[in-house]
């Protein structure tokens, strides 16, 4: 059976939305120009391709709740959030020896580039205490991009899709939750299909009680 991916067409791959087909019904308005008309002309000229981005977000030191809650609300910096995936505790995975860790996923309307978007994402991790002294190590918080439109990016500092994203089940249980159908342009497959095959070692993952 084919994926729900393949034959999709993304939407960032459209004209924005401020200036979509309406834009040319707009083009034919008589001469005479009004007040609107020149409201109309600055957002189309101020209009940017806005595109969704799914965020990963997670905690393991200090109140980790209260460090998400934060983090979310931050994230307005960035873009409008969207909707915020319920709370799950999860098991470390790479480096076992350390606290459990809340983990959600946000969804975020951005015009960030994906370059900006990562300064401000690495902004407020430094403005709420993250440090990297330690691969995969306790952190009060840590913000992933996991999905960016459909965008393909592979850099030194930055890969969308992120590259273990398949592989996480406390990145896909969220992810499913609020985007069954959000698509990996990579993969083709949904979140929900990611979810369905991932194995079980994909981790513990668990509605969090705090």
């Amino acid at each position: 059976m084919r994926s729900k991916c393949e034959n999709r067409i993304p939407r960032e791959n459209a004209l924005p939305a401020a200036i979509d087909s309406d834009t040319s019904r707009e083009i034919l308005r008589p001469p005479r120009r009004t007040q609107e008309d020149r409201l109309f002309e600055t957002v189309r000229s101020e209009a940017k391709p806005w595109m969704t981005a799914y965020l990963s977000l997670g905690a393991n030191l200090g109140d980790r709740l209260a460090n998400i809650q934060t983090c979310i609300a931050r994230l307005g910096s960035a873009g409008h959030v969207n909707r915020v995936s319920s709370f799950y505790e999860t098991e470390p995975m790479e480096l076992r020896q350390q606290p459990w860790f809340i983990n959600c996923v946000v969804e975020l309307e951005t015009g960030l580039s994906p370059e900006k978007l990562l300064v401000e994402i690495r902004k407020i991790e430094k403005e709420l205490g993250r440090t990297r002294e330690v691969a995969k190590g306790p952190r009060t918080i840590d913000i992933d991009i996991l999905l960016l439109g459909s965008l393909v990016l592979k850099e030194k500092e930055l890969q969308i899709p992120h590259p273990a994203m398949q592989k996480r089940r406390f990145v896909l249980e969220p992810l499913a939750e609020i985007a069954p159908e959000a698509c990996h342009p990579v993969l083709l497959q949904t979140a929900r299909e990611l979810l369905e095959r991932l194995p079980l070692e994909g981790g513990i993952v668990r509605p969090s009680r705090d």
